[in-house]
């Protein structure tokens, strides 16, 4: 039920955005896309990340879309379809609607905060709520340590949370992984800048305990290549 009053809201609201563009604020837009491969034990895994927005000052329709692939496969993979409000000076609230496409082709209602904390940390912070009922949060940061006007290093953390087990998708409640990471990337231009990027990913509780018993360990070290755009 949480998630269908989430879902009703997020389309309401999107359904009221032409209305509020049309009082005139001015119209921008902005994408900002990652795509990199990987080794992982002895599989070259791909991955990608994008993001982006159109609207204005006040009232945008934000997307989001992230997932892996490996041998033509996809290991998991969303997207997500939010009406973004400004609440305060460098924050919006956002709501709306998640897809996973993989594994379970699942729906769920968003509602989150994103904005850029003090010290200059980007942060992305939603809870979700599935078409059965589970409820989960994820918590994302980002900063920036610019070694040169072009070459830039930007650590970042990734952490997940569910509030029940799922044993079917392998997840325990509580904290259930974490992604500590930093990106190296040289901007050729603005718009474009390959990248080496070095993540720790840890599983935590139950989950930690089912990834032991399917790959014999709750942690691993990725290094990563790939290329940013953003326009």
């Amino acid at each position: 039920m949480k998630s269908k009053i989430l879902i009703v809201g997020a389309l309401a609201m999107a359904t009221a955005l032409p209305a509020l563009a049309a009082e005139g604020d001015p119209v921008y837009n902005y994408t900002l896309a990652e795509a990199d491969i990987a080794e992982i034990d002895d599989e070259t895994v791909g991955a990608f990340d994008a993001q982006g927005w159109v609207g204005g000052d006040y009232n945008r329709f934000w997307w989001k879309t992230g997932g892996e692939f490996a041998d033509g496969d996809f290991d998991d993979a969303e997207v997500q379809a939010l009406y973004s409000r400004y609440i305060s000076k460098f924050w919006d609230a956002q709501i709306g609607v998640r897809y996973d496409l993989e594994s379970k082709g699942e729906t769920y209602g968003v509602i989150g905060l994103q904005g850029l904390a003090p010290y200059f940390f980007e942060v992305d912070a939603a809870a979700f709520v599935s078409s059965s009922g589970d409820v989960s949060a994820r918590f994302e940061a980002t900063g920036e340590l610019l070694f040169t006007q072009r070459l830039i290093l930007e650590p970042g953390i990734a952490l997940d949370f569910y509030a029940e087990d799922d044993p079917s998708r392998q997840i325990g409640s509580g904290l259930s992984t974490a992604e500590y990471g930093a990106q190296l990337r040289y901007e050729l231009t603005r718009e474009f800048a390959p990248y080496v990027a070095l993540t720790y990913e840890e599983a935590y509780g139950d989950t930690a305990y089912f990834q032991r018993l399917e790959t014999g360990s709750a942690n691993r070290t990725i290094f990563k290549v790939g290329i940013r755009t953003m326009f």
